[in-house]
């Protein structure tokens, strides 16, 4: 049995303003051609396939066309959801979809209602099963009573799920071999995380101990977005895109996982293709426009931050005339003055006139003086507010 492990798709996303459908069916046509070129069985959608609680239309055409394509392919989808969809919503129609292969596991009701897989007699002659079993995002206040817990948190409301996962894996053993996959959407210590996810909790007190998914045969994560491996069993299959440019050195991909009668066999991984990559650039303005290393990031999207020790004009139209597509752009000057000591309101109250008042407030939000042609233009138009007074 060959399953692939993926998350976070954030379907209906954007990118510093650049809308991602075109992207993002780039990546479902990939995934669809991964599931042919490698036989899978089932696709496993790990949380967040939405970006919002309320995705439109053209979003929800996509995940539509998405589930068709995967299952006319010969796979079947599970699917659990993230804290950026609604469940309720996601979770519609789930018993019909069901028939088509569709298994939609957003309910904490569905928590010990596994997909069952025959696999096969394993080596001491026992049937042996594959169970997979969907842990949506658990939102501590919203569940706890449900789950039995106390204490509304992130660790106690996983372990009552992850409890009820162990019990009825136990009660399947004792008639067959049961090898267990968990989807589950959270943050487990030990992950690396970018900043495109939502905090779960103010300081990262919503990590939950690796050690509540002992025992699974694996555990496939969604919710931070870099792939990665946090033990054998336990992975994160990271989203397929880059969502933030914390995110510009994945490499995004999934997990292929294969499981027999003894259990996992192996994990492969599989990687996507970027439809453009991200740069980030640092220096100054005249450096960044002139060096030829920096040609690759002409057909990227650029993330740059100006080092000049003042702000240069017109930074952004000079950016874009060779990086067209500069989304980001942050000032941290070097070897600039240091600050004056005073405050701005006492240098304010020294200014011999209005014009050094003008002048001054110029430097004060952009961090650089006034050039000829502006004082020029501040003193004609301070000239102008005279005459106008002195006319009334």
């Amino acid at each position: 049995m060959r399953l692939l492990h993926t998350s976070d798709w954030h379907l209906g996303r954007s990118f510093h303003g650049v809308g991602m459908l075109e992207a993002q069916r780039s990546f479902v046509d990939q995934l669809v051609a991964a599931v042919e070129r490698e036989s899978v069985d089932i696709v496993l959608i790990a949380g967040d396939v939405y970006d919002r609680a309320l995705p439109g239309v053209d979003v929800v055409h996509l995940l539509d066309d998405a589930l068709v394509r995967l299952t006319a392919a010969g796979a079947q989808v599970v699917l659990t959801s993230g804290n950026h969809d609604s469940a309720i919503r996601l979770g519609f129609a789930s018993r019909l979809l069901e028939r088509g292969g569709v298994h939609l596991r957003t309910r904490v009701e569905d928590l010990d209602q596994p997909l069952l897989i025959p696999l096969g007699t394993d080596a001491a002659g026992e049937d042996a099963t594959l169970a997979l079993y969907g842990i949506p995002w658990l939102e501590p206040r919203m569940v706890a009573d449900q789950l039995g817990v106390d204490t509304a948190s992130h660790f106690e409301v996983t372990r009552a799920a992850t409890g009820l996962v162990r019990a009825d894996i136990a009660r399947r053993a004792a008639s067959a071999t049961v090898h267990s996959v968990v989807l589950a959407h959270t943050f487990a210590s030990g992950g690396i995380s970018s900043d495109s996810e939502r905090d779960l909790s103010i300081g990262g007190v919503g990590a939950v101990p690796l050690d509540l998914f002992d025992g699974f045969s694996y555990t496939a994560l969604g919710h931070l977005h870099g792939r990665q491996k946090l033990s054998e069993s336990v992975r994160y299959s990271g989203s397929p895109l880059a969502y933030s440019f914390s995110e510009a050195a994945h490499q995004k991909g999934a997990w292929l996982v294969d499981v027999g009668p003894e259990g996992v066999a192996s994990v492969a991984e599989v990687l996507w293709e970027a439809p453009r990559p991200l740069a980030v650039l640092r220096g100054p303005l005249e450096e960044l426009l002139a060096d030829p290393a920096h040609a690759w990031a002409e057909t990227a999207y650029c993330q740059v931050t100006l080092t000049d020790g003042q702000r240069p004009a017109r930074a952004m139209e000079r950016l874009r005339a060779r990086f067209p597509d500069t989304l980001v752009l942050a000032f941290d000057p070097q070897g600039a003055a240091a600050p004056a000591e005073a405050s701005y309101s006492s240098r304010l109250a020294g200014a011999p006139d209005d014009l050094a008042v003008c002048c001054g407030f110029l430097d004060h939000v952009r961090g650089r003086d006034a050039d000829p042609a502006e004082r020029a233009a501040l003193a004609a138009a301070l000239e102008n507010v005279r005459l106008s007074e002195v006319s009334r």
